[in-house]
């Protein structure tokens, strides 16, 4: 059975791990094996720590997903980190160990970002992803519209991302 909550700072170390693995699993082959070897889960750590710890950093607003009590996704969101964009609220993040695939994870994860962005007052909602990430197709099952793309940095690697969005928040359950 899958449970989503509210991310704690006592989360940030299992979050880190899903993170570093979800990377080294989903990136393989789109980003360079050097940048996928020098991930760290320490270091990932801090930076959730911090992130989960300060209400003021745009990174803190997260979810995770449990199976079993073990964390195996995770998601963020907040107020878009690009303005101008056109949409008032963004989902940052979400990973998920490639072994919960196809549990509705993902969906759920989606959902309770789509219900704290709306306690936020956001009415739409935009994702960043890498373009060759097949997780863009799950954006578009979900309904996301294909916005356009901009070049990032990745180690020492331009590769391309893909913008997607919701124009309307109301595509979802309330």
């Amino acid at each position: 059975m899958v449970e989503v909550r509210k991310a704690t700072l006592a989360d940030a170390s299992a979050i880190a791990t899903v993170h570093v693995a979800a990377w080294k699993e989903s990136y393989r082959g789109i980003v360079a094996d050097e940048v996928l070897a020098n991930l760290s889960i320490q270091r990932r750590t801090e930076q959730w720590t911090n992130s989960l710890s300060d209400e003021a950093h745009p990174y803190h607003r997260a979810f995770v997903a449990e199976v079993n009590g073990q964390v195996v996704g995770f998601s963020n969101f907040g107020v878009p980190q690009i303005k101008d964009t056109g949409f008032d609220g963004e989902l940052f993040a979400i990973y998920i160990l490639k072994a919960a695939h196809k549990m509705g994870v993902g969906r759920m994860l989606v959902q309770a970002v789509v219900n704290g962005l709306r306690e936020l007052g956001s009415k739409s909602m935009m994702v960043w992803a890498l373009k060759d990430n097949p997780a863009c197709g799950f954006y578009e099952r979900l309904g996301g519209e294909y916005l356009y793309e901009k070049p990032i940095e990745i180690g020492n690697e331009t590769l391309m991302e893909s913008a997607y969005g919701w124009r309307s928040l109301d595509i979802f359950p309330a």
